[in-house]
């Protein structure tokens, strides 16, 4: 792997650790909170190989991928993608649990699903947890399914009346201490995030692949924004087997 931007470039072996971490952690000195979005697409766009982001995964993806939740206080997600990927809770290995107490950090940070109240109270990712999980959804979903997540070992966080309230929902996980979120999808979230502003910086590995088909892509919603977002870019990796990991931050931002 090496690292092309910033300059000056300079290789980064699979035991620097330091190096990787110095660019992917959440820089809290430059915002209250701070919201990464982690993908993997392939190099004309698509997200997924037969519904799944597995498919286009490399190793360096994953390497990276892994920082985001092992340096996050709390890993964001929609009800869409933690059932089609059924989603368990965070493990961290010995490595990571080592990266994490270096950093300070909890043991493993919770999911925070966020759903109209259609998530299963059994789903992977309420119920195959080592911490318990937050669904995070509107005072609109029905109170026999609130009570049913709680009954799985779920806290629940009501932002919002009829439809989930995003900046309200984030704005309540930072004074939970949640300050350090990695969004992993899916595009209709990172769409909504992306509407509402809440985005500070999109992690995007590209893979050397393409995949072409109806596939999806990173964000979507039913109508386009009412602007662009601009986004500078702050690091960017090439891997030996040709995988590129940008990381983008959004203008205006210190990084």
């Amino acid at each position: 792997m090496h690292q092309v931007w910033p300059l000056p470039g300079r290789p980064i072996d699979d035991r620097d650790d330091g190096a990787l971490e110095e660019l992917y952690r959440y820089p809290l000195d430059a915002a209250d909170r701070w919201l990464a979005v982690n993908f993997v697409s392939s190099l004309d766009g698509g997200i997924e190989v037969d519904g799944r982001s597995a498919g286009l995964s490399t190793p360096a993806d994953r390497r990276v991928f892994a920082l985001g939740h092992d340096l996050a206080d709390v890993v964001l997600l929609g009800s869409g993608t933690a059932l089609a990927e059924d989603y368990p809770g965070l493990r961290p290995d010995a490595r990571a649990a080592d990266r994490r107490r270096r950093h300070g950090l909890s043991p493993a940070p919770p999911l925070a699903v966020v759903t109209s109240g259609s998530l299963p109270a059994d789903a992977t990712s309420l119920v195959d947890v080592l911490v318990p999980s937050i669904v995070v959804t509107s005072a609109a979903a029905p109170a026999e399914q609130q009570e049913a997540w709680r009954a799985a070992g779920a806290q629940v966080l009501l932002a919002g009346d009829e439809a989930v309230d995003l900046p309200t929902a984030l704005a309540r996980l930072a004074d939970d201490g949640y300050r350090r979120i990695d969004c992993e999808g899916g595009p209709g979230l990172v769409g909504t995030l992306l509407h509402d502003d809440l985005v500070d910086e999109l992690r995007l590995s590209i893979a050397p692949m393409a995949v072409a088909g109806r596939a999806g892509r990173v964000a979507t919603s039913a109508e386009p924004l009412d602007a662009p977002r601009g986004f500078e870019v702050a690091s960017l990796l090439v891997d030996d087997d040709g995988t590129l990991l940008v990381r983008y931050v959004r203008a205006g931002l210190r990084r």
